[in-house]
């Protein structure tokens, strides 16, 4: 019976499917403005044929993706479960009562700190930087221009405060996927982000403040947001009961339940809250449930906002996860990532260096793959070994994804971020990124905490030179008994 030898791929053949991945989501998000689902299962494929060529079998290979895809299962489910929270929340008037409260906070004399805070709120109650800047940062760009400032001044603002909430927020794509990547749990993951992301996020609204000084006695033109408060006020019932969901989401992170049946009763209490305040149907909930609500104003500001959620929206993502996962799980089993990620481990010696190189692929993963999504991907795969065998817990990893790989992402122009943002706000990103603080600061801080080792939280593994060490100590005291 002959049986085909399984060889391990040599550092250029590693490389293949890698380099094939990188040609083709460039060409075609740059040239042909597709979505990367197509050109990642294509590179799946080359990762596949490498396999047969390396002497794996179909069954092997399927079965690495399976078992990937099930390590994402948890964060599928919460990603519609979260579809369903912001259709309901919508429609319940929860989001826009959290958008409203968070409008009246802008003063002319804090206008650029307010602008960051008031874009970190709504995205931290969507989940989405691209909704709040493509909304609210439209206006603000104006109220900004009003007052006499730079518009990459103002775009920047606007995106370090957007991208706040992009990767805190339970409610963000990025945020669950990072955690899935990690198999962390998804609060675990963002009370673990907090301790960069909120000493970031300090400095930046440190900075904005300063910056802002000198335009602090200018008049503040409030005409764009008057309109958009008018209009929520108009077309909903405005209350501060309407806090108590986001409070529970709070809560739930608080007292660590578990988040699909924490967040399922989010949903269920945005249902009820519909149908209680905005005299709401039980057949609006279901249907908003499942396709997300869409806003009729006629007040293009707010429909584009408040156009969102359901169901159905979350199953862009949910296909990414699956097919990124499915790319993971083959050039994973047929040991792509392992070879090399051995040659990238030449320079992670120290846990400093680790974090270091983890953050510098997460970025070269965006200015070459062109997508946030599998700068968290590829990156995370491939150096989860490389922590776990410096016992460091593996929510360490996620953390830097996010900082590096998240926060770097609508810096790039040929990125999707990038390229959204440059449309929507009509700022180049070479031109915002000097002023787009939190972005900046944040992979930084990631860095100098790993190598000071501040918050990298270790597993409580004992190594076996701390047993040789413990023994010896114990034989000094019993001897010093004696």
């Amino acid at each position: 019976m002959n049986v085909k030898t399984i060889k391990r791929p040599t550092f250029i053949e590693a490389l293949v499917p890698i380099t094939f991945l990188i040609i083709i989501i460039s060409v075609s998000i740059l040239k042909f403005g597709a979505d990367p689902q197509i050109p990642l299962l294509l590179a799946t494929i080359v990762a596949v044929l490498l396999g047969f060529k390396l002497g794996y079998k179909w069954d092997d290979m399927e079965k690495g993706m399976i078992s990937t895809i099930n390590s994402s299962m948890q964060a599928i489910l919460i990603q519609m479960i979260i579809g369903i929270i912001i259709g309901t929340w919508i429609l319940a008037g929860i989001v826009p009562t959290m958008i409203y409260y968070g409008l009246q906070i802008l003063s002319p004399a804090i206008f650029l700190p307010s602008a960051a805070i008031l874009c970190a709120i709504i995205s931290v109650a969507t989940g989405s930087a691209w909704t709040t800047a493509g909304t609210v940062g439209i206006a603000l760009l104006g109220v900004g221009q009003g007052l006499g400032m730079p518009l990459p001044l103002v775009a920047g603002t606007i995106i370090s405060g957007a991208y706040f909430g992009d990767k805190m927020s339970p409610l963000s794509d990025s945020t669950n996927l990072a955690a899935a990547v990690t198999e962390v749990k998804l609060f675990d993951h963002i009370g673990h982000m907090l301790k960069t992301t909120s000493v970031s996020f300090i400095i930046a609204l440190i900075l904005y403040g300063f910056v802002g000084m000198k335009y602090s006695s200018s008049a503040l033109d409030t005409a764009q947001i008057n309109q958009l408060l008018d209009a929520l006020k108009q077309h909903f019932h405005i209350s501060p009961i309407l806090l108590l969901p986001p409070i529970l989401v709070v809560s739930i992170v608080i007292m660590k339940v578990p988040a699909v049946p924490g967040l399922l009763c989010g949903g269920i209490l945005g249902g009820i809250f519909a149908i209680i305040f905005q005299k709401s149907t039980l057949a609006d909930v279901i249907l908003v449930s499942h396709y997300g609500f869409n806003s009729q104003s006629g007040f293009e500001a707010m429909d584009s906002l408040l156009s969102r959620g359901g169901l159905d929206s979350m199953m862009y993502t949910v296909s990414l996860i699956i097919i990124a996962m499915c790319f993971g799980g083959v050039i994973e089993k047929i040991k792509v990532l392992e070879v090399i990620a051995e040659k990238l481990l030449i320079f992670t010696k120290t846990r400093g260096s680790l974090v270091l190189t983890t953050a510098l692929s997460s970025i070269f993963c965006n200015f070459t793959m062109a997508d946030q999504y599998l700068a968290i991907v590829v990156p995370g795969r491939m150096f989860r070994k490389s922590y776990e065998e410096k016992n460091l817990k593996l929510k360490n990893l996620s953390r830097v994804l996010e900082d590096s790989g998240t926060l770097t992402s609508s810096l790039v122009p040929w990125s999707t971020c990038g390229a959204f943002m440059l449309t929507t706000l009509g700022v180049h990103p070479f031109a915002y990124l000097p002023f787009a603080f939190l972005n900046l600061i944040n992979p930084i801080v990631s860095i100098i905490y790993g190598y000071t080792g501040f918050t990298m939280e270790k597993d409580e593994v004992i190594s076996p030179t701390e047993e040789v060490d413990d023994s010896s100590n114990s034989k000094e005291l019993i001897n010093e008994i004696e």
